[in-house]
Protein backbone atom coordinates (compact mmCIF):
# COMPACT_ATOMS: atom_id res chain seq x y z
CA UNK A 1 0.00 0.00 0.00
CA UNK A 2 1.41 3.39 -0.99
CA UNK A 3 2.00 6.15 1.51
CA UNK A 4 -0.52 8.40 -0.28
CA UNK A 5 -3.21 5.72 -0.08
CA UNK A 6 -2.50 5.10 3.57
CA UNK A 7 -2.65 8.84 4.22
CA UNK A 8 -6.02 9.10 2.45
CA UNK A 9 -7.37 6.08 4.30
CA UNK A 10 -6.23 7.49 7.62
CA UNK A 11 -7.70 10.91 6.85
CA UNK A 12 -11.08 9.36 5.99
CA UNK A 13 -11.31 8.15 9.58
CA UNK A 14 -11.32 11.78 10.72
CA UNK A 15 -14.56 12.58 8.88
CA UNK A 16 -17.80 13.15 10.70
CA UNK A 17 -20.29 10.37 9.81
CA UNK A 18 -22.55 12.92 8.08
CA UNK A 19 -19.85 14.74 6.10
CA UNK A 20 -20.03 12.65 2.93
CA UNK A 21 -23.87 12.31 2.84
CA UNK A 22 -24.33 16.04 3.43
CA UNK A 23 -21.76 16.94 0.79
CA UNK A 24 -23.45 14.62 -1.70
CA UNK A 25 -26.90 16.05 -0.93
CA UNK A 26 -26.43 19.19 -3.07
CA UNK A 27 -25.38 16.98 -6.00
CA UNK A 28 -28.16 14.42 -5.58
CA UNK A 29 -30.48 15.82 -8.27
CA UNK A 30 -28.41 16.98 -11.27
CA UNK A 31 -30.10 18.54 -14.28
CA UNK A 32 -30.48 16.61 -17.50
CA UNK A 33 -27.96 17.18 -20.26
CA UNK A 34 -30.13 18.34 -23.16
CA UNK A 35 -29.36 19.58 -26.63
CA UNK A 36 -32.07 20.77 -29.00
CA UNK A 37 -34.09 19.21 -30.48
CA UNK A 38 -35.41 17.15 -27.55
CA UNK A 39 -38.85 15.85 -26.53
CA UNK A 40 -39.71 15.28 -22.88
CA UNK A 41 -42.64 13.74 -21.03
CA UNK A 42 -42.82 14.53 -17.33
CA UNK A 43 -44.92 12.83 -14.64
CA UNK A 44 -45.29 13.59 -10.95
CA UNK A 45 -46.86 10.79 -8.90
CA UNK A 46 -48.61 11.76 -5.69
CA UNK A 47 -49.73 8.88 -3.49
CA UNK A 48 -52.88 9.64 -1.51
CA UNK A 49 -52.57 9.35 2.25
CA UNK A 50 -55.33 6.73 2.38
CA UNK A 51 -53.02 4.56 0.32
CA UNK A 52 -49.51 4.07 1.78
CA UNK A 53 -48.57 6.20 4.74
CA UNK A 54 -45.76 8.74 4.60
CA UNK A 55 -43.39 6.21 6.18
CA UNK A 56 -44.00 3.87 3.24
CA UNK A 57 -43.96 6.62 0.62
CA UNK A 58 -40.42 5.98 -0.62
CA UNK A 59 -40.90 2.20 -0.69
CA UNK A 60 -44.10 2.58 -2.73
CA UNK A 61 -42.45 4.95 -5.20
CA UNK A 62 -39.50 2.57 -5.54
CA UNK A 63 -41.90 -0.27 -6.24
CA UNK A 64 -43.49 1.65 -9.13
CA UNK A 65 -40.07 2.44 -10.61
CA UNK A 66 -38.94 -1.15 -10.10
CA UNK A 67 -41.85 -2.40 -12.20
CA UNK A 68 -40.71 -0.24 -15.10
CA UNK A 69 -37.10 -1.37 -14.74
CA UNK A 70 -38.12 -5.03 -14.63
CA UNK A 71 -40.05 -4.60 -17.87
CA UNK A 72 -36.85 -3.54 -19.63
CA UNK A 73 -34.57 -5.90 -17.72
CA UNK A 74 -32.74 -3.06 -16.00
CA UNK A 75 -31.52 -3.09 -12.41
CA UNK A 76 -33.41 -0.59 -10.28
CA UNK A 77 -31.87 1.88 -7.84
CA UNK A 78 -30.92 1.20 -4.24
CA UNK A 79 -33.98 1.17 -1.92
CA UNK A 80 -32.69 4.30 -0.18
CA UNK A 81 -31.87 6.15 -3.41
CA UNK A 82 -33.74 9.35 -4.23
CA UNK A 83 -32.35 9.82 -7.74
CA UNK A 84 -32.08 7.48 -10.70
CA UNK A 85 -31.00 7.99 -14.31
CA UNK A 86 -30.76 5.41 -17.06
CA UNK A 87 -30.63 5.32 -20.84
CA UNK A 88 -33.18 2.73 -21.95
CA UNK A 89 -32.22 3.05 -25.61
CA UNK A 90 -35.37 4.57 -27.07
CA UNK A 91 -35.58 7.06 -24.24
CA UNK A 92 -33.69 8.30 -21.23
CA UNK A 93 -35.30 8.36 -17.79
CA UNK A 94 -34.65 10.66 -14.87
CA UNK A 95 -36.42 9.71 -11.63
CA UNK A 96 -36.49 11.75 -8.42
CA UNK A 97 -38.19 10.88 -5.14
CA UNK A 98 -39.35 13.81 -3.02
CA UNK A 99 -41.10 13.99 0.33
CA UNK A 100 -44.63 13.72 -1.07
CA UNK A 101 -44.20 12.77 -4.70
CA UNK A 102 -41.85 11.27 -7.25
CA UNK A 103 -41.12 12.58 -10.75
CA UNK A 104 -40.47 10.66 -13.96
CA UNK A 105 -38.94 12.57 -16.86
CA UNK A 106 -38.72 10.64 -20.13
CA UNK A 107 -36.42 12.18 -22.74
CA UNK A 108 -36.09 11.35 -26.42
CA UNK A 109 -33.89 12.90 -29.04
CA UNK A 110 -36.04 14.86 -31.50
CA UNK A 111 -35.96 14.78 -35.27
CA UNK A 112 -34.24 17.82 -36.78
CA UNK A 113 -36.52 19.89 -38.98
CA UNK A 114 -39.75 18.42 -37.56
CA UNK A 115 -42.29 21.12 -36.72
CA UNK A 116 -43.66 21.52 -33.20
CA UNK A 117 -47.14 20.17 -33.93
CA UNK A 118 -45.74 16.93 -35.32
CA UNK A 119 -43.23 16.72 -32.47
CA UNK A 120 -46.04 16.83 -29.88
CA UNK A 121 -47.47 13.73 -31.56
CA UNK A 122 -44.18 11.83 -31.17
CA UNK A 123 -43.40 12.22 -27.51
CA UNK A 124 -41.35 9.62 -25.58
CA UNK A 125 -44.56 8.53 -23.87
CA UNK A 126 -45.21 6.25 -26.86
CA UNK A 127 -42.30 4.05 -25.78
CA UNK A 128 -43.53 3.60 -22.19
CA UNK A 129 -45.34 0.27 -21.54
CA UNK A 130 -49.10 0.75 -21.51
CA UNK A 131 -49.61 -1.75 -18.69
CA UNK A 132 -47.21 0.26 -16.53
CA UNK A 133 -49.08 3.47 -17.34
CA UNK A 134 -52.37 1.79 -16.46
CA UNK A 135 -50.95 1.01 -13.02
CA UNK A 136 -50.59 4.74 -12.34
CA UNK A 137 -54.37 5.21 -12.16
CA UNK A 138 -55.24 7.94 -9.67
CA UNK A 139 -51.61 8.79 -8.88
CA UNK A 140 -50.58 11.37 -11.52
CA UNK A 141 -50.74 14.93 -10.21
CA UNK A 142 -48.59 16.45 -12.99
CA UNK A 143 -48.31 15.39 -16.63
CA UNK A 144 -46.47 17.64 -19.07
CA UNK A 145 -44.93 17.52 -22.53
CA UNK A 146 -41.92 19.73 -23.26
CA UNK A 147 -40.43 20.53 -26.65
CA UNK A 148 -36.91 21.88 -26.82
CA UNK A 149 -36.34 23.20 -30.31
CA UNK A 150 -33.47 25.04 -31.93
CA UNK A 151 -34.45 28.21 -33.73
CA UNK A 152 -32.56 31.21 -34.90
CA UNK A 153 -33.38 34.48 -33.20
CA UNK A 154 -35.69 36.72 -35.18
CA UNK A 155 -37.67 33.90 -36.85
CA UNK A 156 -41.14 35.48 -36.97
CA UNK A 157 -42.83 32.35 -38.34
CA UNK A 158 -42.24 30.58 -35.03
CA UNK A 159 -43.89 33.35 -33.00
CA UNK A 160 -46.85 33.51 -35.39
CA UNK A 161 -47.62 29.79 -35.11
CA UNK A 162 -46.93 29.25 -31.41
CA UNK A 163 -50.50 29.99 -30.33
CA UNK A 164 -51.81 27.15 -32.53
CA UNK A 165 -50.02 24.63 -30.29
CA UNK A 166 -52.14 25.51 -27.27
CA UNK A 167 -55.88 25.19 -26.78
CA UNK A 168 -56.16 27.94 -24.18
CA UNK A 169 -56.43 31.64 -24.87
CA UNK A 170 -54.15 32.71 -22.01
CA UNK A 171 -50.78 32.17 -23.67
CA UNK A 172 -47.83 32.86 -21.38
CA UNK A 173 -44.32 33.45 -22.58
CA UNK A 174 -41.07 35.22 -21.91
CA UNK A 175 -37.44 35.38 -22.87
CA UNK A 176 -35.33 33.49 -20.34
CA UNK A 177 -32.19 35.53 -19.88
CA UNK A 178 -32.32 36.67 -23.50
CA UNK A 179 -31.02 33.32 -24.79
CA UNK A 180 -34.24 31.29 -25.00
CA UNK A 181 -37.99 31.71 -25.21
CA UNK A 182 -40.47 29.85 -23.03
CA UNK A 183 -44.10 29.34 -24.07
CA UNK A 184 -47.01 27.67 -22.26
CA UNK A 185 -50.59 28.23 -21.14
CA UNK A 186 -50.50 26.05 -17.98
CA UNK A 187 -53.67 24.30 -19.20
CA UNK A 188 -54.29 20.58 -19.52
CA UNK A 189 -54.67 19.92 -23.23
CA UNK A 190 -57.15 17.43 -24.73
CA UNK A 191 -54.48 14.71 -24.58
CA UNK A 192 -54.30 15.10 -20.78
CA UNK A 193 -50.93 16.87 -20.72
CA UNK A 194 -49.90 20.45 -20.23
CA UNK A 195 -47.45 21.77 -22.82
CA UNK A 196 -44.24 23.76 -22.76
CA UNK A 197 -42.21 24.95 -25.73
CA UNK A 198 -38.63 26.08 -25.18
CA UNK A 199 -37.01 27.87 -28.09
CA UNK A 200 -33.24 27.60 -27.83
CA UNK A 201 -31.67 30.71 -29.31
CA UNK A 202 -28.19 30.99 -27.83
CA UNK A 203 -28.10 28.62 -24.86
CA UNK A 204 -24.78 27.19 -23.80
CA UNK A 205 -24.05 23.51 -23.22
CA UNK A 206 -25.74 22.90 -19.85
CA UNK A 207 -28.26 25.74 -19.96
CA UNK A 208 -31.03 23.84 -21.83
CA UNK A 209 -31.16 21.15 -19.15
CA UNK A 210 -31.27 23.71 -16.35
CA UNK A 211 -33.94 25.77 -18.09
CA UNK A 212 -36.19 22.79 -18.81
CA UNK A 213 -35.61 21.50 -15.28
CA UNK A 214 -36.76 24.80 -13.78
CA UNK A 215 -39.88 24.83 -15.94
CA UNK A 216 -40.81 21.31 -14.87
CA UNK A 217 -40.18 22.23 -11.24
CA UNK A 218 -42.43 25.28 -11.61
CA UNK A 219 -45.21 23.11 -13.02
CA UNK A 220 -44.78 20.41 -10.37
CA UNK A 221 -44.47 22.74 -7.39
CA UNK A 222 -47.38 24.81 -8.70
CA UNK A 223 -49.69 21.81 -8.58
CA UNK A 224 -48.40 20.68 -5.20
CA UNK A 225 -48.89 24.20 -3.82
CA UNK A 226 -52.50 24.14 -4.99
CA UNK A 227 -53.15 20.95 -3.02
CA UNK A 228 -53.89 23.13 -0.01
CA UNK A 229 -56.64 25.13 -1.74
CA UNK A 230 -59.42 22.46 -1.67
CA UNK A 231 -58.65 21.79 1.97
CA UNK A 232 -58.81 25.51 2.77
CA UNK A 233 -62.14 25.89 0.98
CA UNK A 234 -63.56 22.82 2.73
CA UNK A 235 -62.45 24.19 6.11
CA UNK A 236 -64.17 27.57 5.85
CA UNK A 237 -67.76 26.32 6.54
CA UNK A 238 -66.57 24.57 9.70
CA UNK A 239 -64.78 27.73 10.81
CA UNK A 240 -67.94 29.75 10.14
CA UNK A 241 -69.93 27.41 12.38
CA UNK A 242 -67.36 27.61 15.17
CA UNK A 243 -67.15 31.39 14.86
CA UNK A 244 -70.93 31.85 15.05
CA UNK A 245 -71.26 29.56 18.06
CA UNK A 246 -68.38 31.33 19.78
CA UNK A 247 -70.06 34.69 19.17
CA UNK A 248 -73.23 33.38 20.82
CA UNK A 249 -71.30 32.07 23.82
CA UNK A 250 -69.45 35.36 24.18
CA UNK A 251 -72.75 37.27 24.10
CA UNK A 252 -74.06 34.98 26.83
CA UNK A 253 -71.01 35.72 28.95
CA UNK A 254 -71.64 39.47 28.68
CA UNK A 255 -75.21 39.24 29.98
CA UNK A 256 -75.80 39.56 33.73
CA UNK A 257 -78.40 36.81 33.71
CA UNK A 258 -77.75 33.73 35.77
CA UNK A 259 -76.36 30.99 33.53
CA UNK A 260 -75.08 27.49 33.94
CA UNK A 261 -71.37 28.30 33.83
CA UNK A 262 -70.41 24.64 33.74
CA UNK A 263 -72.50 24.16 30.61
CA UNK A 264 -70.89 27.21 29.01
CA UNK A 265 -67.46 25.90 29.93
CA UNK A 266 -68.23 22.52 28.39
CA UNK A 267 -69.41 24.16 25.16
CA UNK A 268 -66.30 26.34 24.92
CA UNK A 269 -64.11 23.30 25.56
CA UNK A 270 -65.94 21.44 22.80
CA UNK A 271 -65.31 24.33 20.39
CA UNK A 272 -61.63 24.33 21.31
CA UNK A 273 -61.42 20.59 20.63
CA UNK A 274 -63.14 20.95 17.24
CA UNK A 275 -60.83 23.78 16.20
CA UNK A 276 -57.75 21.90 17.36
CA UNK A 277 -58.77 18.90 15.28
CA UNK A 278 -59.18 21.11 12.21
CA UNK A 279 -55.86 22.85 12.82
CA UNK A 280 -53.99 19.57 13.21
CA UNK A 281 -55.43 18.19 9.97
CA UNK A 282 -54.60 21.40 8.06
CA UNK A 283 -51.25 22.44 9.51
CA UNK A 284 -49.07 20.12 7.43
CA UNK A 285 -50.90 20.76 4.17
CA UNK A 286 -50.88 24.55 4.55
CA UNK A 287 -47.20 24.61 5.53
CA UNK A 288 -46.32 22.37 2.58
CA UNK A 289 -48.32 24.55 0.17
CA UNK A 290 -46.49 27.65 1.36
CA UNK A 291 -43.14 25.90 0.95
CA UNK A 292 -44.03 24.81 -2.60
CA UNK A 293 -45.22 28.32 -3.44
CA UNK A 294 -41.89 29.73 -2.26
CA UNK A 295 -40.11 27.24 -4.53
CA UNK A 296 -42.25 28.32 -7.49
CA UNK A 297 -41.34 31.95 -6.90
CA UNK A 298 -37.68 31.05 -6.52
CA UNK A 299 -37.61 29.06 -9.79
CA UNK A 300 -39.35 31.88 -11.67
CA UNK A 301 -36.77 34.37 -10.43
CA UNK A 302 -34.02 32.05 -11.65
CA UNK A 303 -35.46 32.27 -15.18
CA UNK A 304 -34.50 35.97 -15.32
CA UNK A 305 -37.51 36.67 -17.50
CA UNK A 306 -37.57 39.39 -20.12
CA UNK A 307 -40.99 40.42 -21.40
CA UNK A 308 -42.07 39.49 -24.91
CA UNK A 309 -44.25 42.32 -26.15
CA UNK A 310 -47.96 41.55 -25.84
CA UNK A 311 -47.49 38.36 -23.77
CA UNK A 312 -47.71 38.03 -19.97
CA UNK A 313 -44.67 36.55 -18.27
CA UNK A 314 -44.72 33.48 -16.04
CA UNK A 315 -44.24 35.68 -12.99
CA UNK A 316 -47.26 37.81 -13.91
CA UNK A 317 -49.40 34.74 -14.56
CA UNK A 318 -48.50 33.20 -11.21
CA UNK A 319 -49.08 36.51 -9.48
CA UNK A 320 -52.63 36.66 -10.84
CA UNK A 321 -53.60 32.99 -10.59
CA UNK A 322 -51.48 31.17 -8.01
CA UNK A 323 -50.89 33.91 -5.43
CA UNK A 324 -54.64 34.39 -4.65
CA UNK A 325 -54.98 30.65 -4.01
CA UNK A 326 -52.03 30.75 -1.63
CA UNK A 327 -53.50 33.82 0.05
CA UNK A 328 -56.67 31.81 0.67
CA UNK A 329 -54.67 29.10 2.43
CA UNK A 330 -52.81 31.72 4.44
CA UNK A 331 -56.01 33.50 5.45
CA UNK A 332 -57.63 30.24 6.58
CA UNK A 333 -54.53 29.38 8.63
CA UNK A 334 -54.55 32.84 10.22
CA UNK A 335 -58.27 32.56 10.85
CA UNK A 336 -57.69 29.27 12.69
CA UNK A 337 -55.08 30.95 14.89
CA UNK A 338 -57.35 33.93 15.56
CA UNK A 339 -60.27 31.70 16.51
CA UNK A 340 -58.02 29.68 18.80
CA UNK A 341 -56.96 32.87 20.60
CA UNK A 342 -60.57 34.05 20.90
CA UNK A 343 -61.66 30.71 22.32
CA UNK A 344 -58.77 30.81 24.78
CA UNK A 345 -59.75 34.33 25.91
CA UNK A 346 -63.40 33.34 26.32
CA UNK A 347 -62.33 30.28 28.26
CA UNK A 348 -60.15 32.43 30.54
CA UNK A 349 -62.99 34.91 31.12
CA UNK A 350 -65.43 32.16 31.99
CA UNK A 351 -62.94 30.46 34.29
CA UNK A 352 -62.30 33.80 35.99
CA UNK A 353 -66.01 34.31 36.53
CA UNK A 354 -66.41 30.78 37.85
CA UNK A 355 -63.45 31.36 40.16
CA UNK A 356 -64.96 34.58 41.52
CA UNK A 357 -68.28 32.86 42.13
CA UNK A 358 -66.52 30.02 43.91
CA UNK A 359 -64.67 32.52 46.11
CA UNK A 360 -67.96 34.19 46.99
CA UNK A 361 -69.49 30.83 47.84
CA UNK A 362 -66.49 29.95 49.97
CA UNK A 363 -66.77 33.29 51.79
CA UNK A 364 -70.44 32.63 52.54
CA UNK A 365 -69.59 29.16 53.79
CA UNK A 366 -66.91 30.58 56.08
CA UNK A 367 -69.31 33.21 57.38
CA UNK A 368 -71.89 30.51 58.03
CA UNK A 369 -69.28 28.45 59.85
CA UNK A 370 -68.34 31.47 61.99
CA UNK A 371 -71.97 32.09 62.90
CA UNK A 372 -72.46 28.43 63.72
CA UNK A 373 -69.33 28.43 65.88
CA UNK A 374 -70.59 31.48 67.80
CA UNK A 375 -73.94 29.80 68.29
CA UNK A 376 -72.26 26.65 69.50
CA UNK A 377 -70.21 28.73 71.93
CA UNK A 378 -73.33 30.31 73.36
CA UNK A 379 -74.97 26.91 73.66
CA UNK A 380 -71.86 25.59 75.33
CA UNK A 381 -71.91 28.44 77.82
CA UNK A 382 -75.59 27.80 78.53
CA UNK A 383 -74.90 24.12 79.00
CA UNK A 384 -72.02 24.95 81.34
CA UNK A 385 -74.38 27.11 83.43
CA UNK A 386 -76.89 24.29 83.63
CA UNK A 387 -74.10 21.90 84.47
CA UNK A 388 -73.00 24.10 87.40
CA UNK A 389 -76.57 24.18 88.72
CA UNK A 390 -77.05 20.43 88.33
CA UNK A 391 -73.72 19.47 89.91
CA UNK A 392 -74.24 21.97 92.72
CA UNK A 393 -77.75 20.63 93.36
CA UNK A 394 -76.58 17.05 93.74
CA UNK A 395 -73.56 18.12 95.78
CA UNK A 396 -75.75 20.11 98.17
CA UNK A 397 -78.01 17.07 98.47
CA UNK A 398 -75.01 15.09 99.65
CA UNK A 399 -74.13 17.87 102.12
CA UNK A 400 -77.70 17.72 103.45
CA UNK A 401 -77.42 13.95 103.95
CA UNK A 402 -74.16 14.47 105.80
CA UNK A 403 -75.81 17.08 108.08
CA UNK A 404 -78.73 14.76 108.83
CA UNK A 405 -76.33 11.96 109.63
CA UNK A 406 -74.40 14.18 112.02
CA UNK A 407 -77.64 15.28 113.73
CA UNK A 408 -78.70 11.66 114.07
CA UNK A 409 -75.35 11.05 115.74
CA UNK A 410 -76.31 13.52 118.48
CA UNK A 411 -74.04 16.21 117.11
CA UNK A 412 -75.26 19.77 117.52
CA UNK A 413 -75.71 20.36 113.78
CA UNK A 414 -78.65 21.90 111.96
CA UNK A 415 -78.79 20.16 108.54
CA UNK A 416 -80.76 22.96 106.88
CA UNK A 417 -78.42 25.62 108.16
CA UNK A 418 -75.45 23.57 107.09
CA UNK A 419 -76.89 23.13 103.58
CA UNK A 420 -77.70 26.83 103.28
CA UNK A 421 -74.17 27.83 104.29
CA UNK A 422 -72.68 25.32 101.80
CA UNK A 423 -74.69 26.64 98.79
CA UNK A 424 -72.36 29.53 97.77
CA UNK A 425 -69.28 27.50 98.55
CA UNK A 426 -70.40 24.52 96.47
CA UNK A 427 -71.55 26.65 93.54
CA UNK A 428 -68.27 28.58 93.54
CA UNK A 429 -66.18 25.43 93.74
CA UNK A 430 -68.12 23.73 90.93
CA UNK A 431 -67.88 26.81 88.69
CA UNK A 432 -64.14 27.15 89.27
CA UNK A 433 -63.61 23.46 88.63
CA UNK A 434 -65.51 23.47 85.34
CA UNK A 435 -63.73 26.61 84.19
CA UNK A 436 -60.34 25.11 84.98
CA UNK A 437 -61.28 21.94 83.10
CA UNK A 438 -62.41 24.02 80.09
CA UNK A 439 -59.08 25.87 79.98
CA UNK A 440 -57.16 22.60 80.18
CA UNK A 441 -59.14 21.12 77.28
CA UNK A 442 -58.67 24.29 75.18
CA UNK A 443 -54.92 24.26 75.79
CA UNK A 444 -54.55 20.61 74.78
CA UNK A 445 -56.58 21.24 71.59
CA UNK A 446 -54.22 24.06 70.57
CA UNK A 447 -51.19 21.83 71.01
Amino acid sequence: MSLAYRANADFAKLNHPMRVPLSAEIHSRPFLHLQAPESLTHFALYLQQDQPSRQNHRASQHQILEQLCVHYGVAGPHPQARYFFHDFGRFRLKWECHTEFATYTFVERGEPGLDCRASFERMPLQHVPQEWLAGLHGKIIVAAHVLLCKEAAGDNSFADGISDLFQGKSLVGSSAGGNAEVWTDFLIQPDGFSRFVVRDQQLREFQPGRLVGRLLEIETYRMMALMGLPQAEATQPALNTIENELAGLTATLVKDEANDDQDLLNRITSLAAQLEKISVSNSYRFAASQAYFNLVQSRIQELREVRIEGTPTLAEFMGRRLAPAMNTCTSVAQRQETLAKRIARSNDLLRTRVGIEQEQQNRKILQSLDARAAQQLRLQQAVEGLSVAAISYYTLGLVGYVGKAMKAGSLPVNPDLMTGIAVPLVIGAVWLGLRRLHHQLSGSAKH
